[in-house]
């Protein structure tokens, strides 16, 4: 039997990340650059928090944000997602 995890700061920063707009937003238009789909096919406003979790977890190899808290290679991808969607908010802004 495995004991339950439990989550710390960096499973929490992976849930608030999870229920911003603005990431989920990030990562629908990355996932249209990444598959060459028009904005038709896949609009903005298509991840729910659900999926940016989903998202996440798979990302960062984990079945639960919580074990991210006892991974350092899970940290260490979180930190990476966080620093690739920050460095697309800037770009948004030079552009806007």
């Amino acid at each position: 039997m495995t004991a339950h995890l439990k989550g710390g700061p960096q499973a929490r920063r992976a849930a608030i990340l999870c229920q911003n707009p603005r990431f989920r937003l990030y990562l629908d238009r990355r996932r249209r650059c990444q598959h060459g789909m028009a904005e038709g096919q896949l609009p903005d406003g298509t991840h729910t928090e659900q999926d940016a979790a989903d998202a996440i977890r798979l990302a960062c190899g984990v079945a639960s944000r919580a074990e991210i808290d006892h991974s350092a290679s899970a940290r260490a991808m979180l930190d990476r997602i966080v620093a690739d969607y920050q460095r697309w908010e800037r770009q948004q802004r030079r552009a806007g």
